[in-house]
């Protein structure tokens, strides 16, 4: 943080809102805004401006599509993409935003549709195997 810069606008000065709502800094600095398409970042951005106190969001696919223009395969599409980088959980009709902070290990069983690598808990260790053989493989072609 540069020390001493001047506030460009005063007068808009940004002030933490009554209701929660926010984005974790984390999001560029540990790079999680990388990979998602578009679409996925705009519901991403949504979710967190919309969700409460512990990142819930109770807007219906239908209503959050419509908001930001995208159509019923878009939103499945990116919501798939969130769980997946583990920055989202869902289960019909609610979201969540997940903390960018790994889970404690067997935490991330708790959190459906995200793979328990990305929340930093433990994996079987005959996924971690298979996971080694088919990259030996893929490099050895």
């Amino acid at each position: 943080m540069i020390k001493n810069t001047p506030i460009l606008c005063p007068e808009r000065l940004r002030h933490v809102p009554r209701q929660f709502s926010w984005i974790d800094h984390r999001l560029v600095r540990d790079r999680h805004i990388q990979g998602p398409s578009p679409s996925a970042l705009s519901l991403y951005l949504f979710l967190c401006t919309v969700g409460d106190a512990r990142g819930m969001s109770y807007y219906s696919d239908g209503a959050a599509g419509a908001l930001l223009g995208l159509e019923a395969g878009q939103i499945r599409d990116a919501r798939g993409e969130l769980m997946q980088a583990g920055l989202i959980a869902y289960r019909r009709p609610f979201y969540q935003v997940l903390s960018l902070e790994p889970a404690a290990p067997g935490v991330a069983a708790m959190v459906p549709g995200v793979p328990p690598a990305r929340l930093g808990g433990t994996r079987p260790v005959g996924d971690v195997l298979r996971s080694l053989l088919a990259q030996k493989e893929e490099g050895g072609r």
